[in-house]
């Protein structure tokens, strides 16, 4: 009998030392079903509950439930949230280092794109993270944003002053546009109403949102300008994470970073199809902006307060040392 009440007692001490991510685990995410940030979500909520046979479950909290993705971001550092698949840029207040990942015209294609964020520097700068409390998983995609708006057709600088546009909130987002000549216009997402009611003349964003958030019935022209590469992060709250066993920790590594790279490979494949969808819908694009000009007038922004700052300047120029 006393050994009987003394396993009784060891079962209940360990009942009630279970950690609290045994329970469901919640994920912030800003968008809507069927967006890039959800593919990755939804999917690594499916392989952790396969691979921990049922006993991590993912709660993916989307539509702006857990709110827009700056209080996302929040949240997970405040540990409301133990993960996010979130924006790269619109963490680039809390974490300096990321302005170097939106620099404008840094990455010509996605080879060179793998090349960097595949590599030692994207993992660098996914570990330096942790110095604003995240625990860097692994890059979702986004893609090349390209510029759009319902006043005229952009082709050069020229076109661009004075329009106003609807911006990330993001630091590095609103110095990009001032340069070129615009009215940066900061706004979370999503941005349809604010298009609708005439707020803003103009957004940009890559191919998938527009056509997923149907932009295209809300603005007339499109400009290719791949002007930046857009990257998500997917998160964890450095805290919750280093509490984790380390076999669960790789667990969620590996389940994340599947699921990023599962994304990041549909979205290149359908690239072509959206372009093609967005002017059968009646965009008008132009396939061949004057890029060079764009370029060349973004490269002051190196010398900015932003870019000045230690973990911006160094996480720069390791991803050009990568790309060397």
């Amino acid at each position: 009998m006393p050994r009987r009440i003394l396993s009784l007692a060891l079962l209940l001490c360990l009942l009630i030392s279970l950690p609290a991510w045994a329970a469901d685990l919640r994920l912030g995410v800003g968008t809507k079903p069927g967006s890039s940030q959800n593919l990755v979500a939804e999917r690594f909520a499916g392989l952790l509950a396969e691979r921990s046979q049922g006993r991590l479950k993912v709660e993916v909290l989307h539509s702006g439930v857990a709110g827009n993705e700056s209080q996302i971001a929040r949240h997970l550092l405040d540990g409301q949230l133990n993960l996010a698949v979130i924006t790269a840029g619109v963490v680039d207040a809390l974490a300096p280092e990321v302005r170097a990942l939106e620099f404008p015209f840094l990455f010509a294609d996605y080879g060179q794109v793998d090349k960097v964020l595949q590599g030692r520097a994207g993992q660098m700068l996914l570990e330096s993270l942790a110095r604003e409390g995240f625990k860097g998983l692994a890059f979702g995609e986004n893609g090349f944003r390209h510029l759009t708006n319902n006043l005229r057709p952009i082709h050069g600088l020229p076109d661009v002053a004075g329009l106003k546009l609807r911006v990330m909130n993001s630091e590095m987002s609103e110095a990009l546009w001032k340069t070129f000549g615009a009215n940066p216009v900061p706004h979370p997402f999503p941005i349809n109403d604010l298009l609708a009611k005439g707020g803003v003349d103009g957004q940009e964003n890559p191919l998938w949102v527009i056509q997923v958030y149907e932009i295209n019935k809300l603005q007339k022209y499109l400009s290719l300008t791949a002007h930046v590469y857009s990257a998500h992060l997917c998160l964890a709250n450095l805290a919750w994470f280093e509490k984790l066993a380390p076999a669960d920790q790789a667990l969620i590594h590996q389940c994340m970073d599947q699921a990023a790279t599962e994304q990041r490979a549909r979205n290149r494949a359908g690239e072509a199809r959206l372009l093609a969808e967005l002017k059968a819908a009646g965009m008008q694009v132009d396939e061949k902006p004057d890029r060079a000009a764009f370029q060349q007038k973004a490269v002051s922004l190196e010398q900015s307060v932003l870019m000045q700052a230690a973990p911006a300047k160094a996480t720069l120029e390791s991803f050009r040392q990568a790309l060397r």
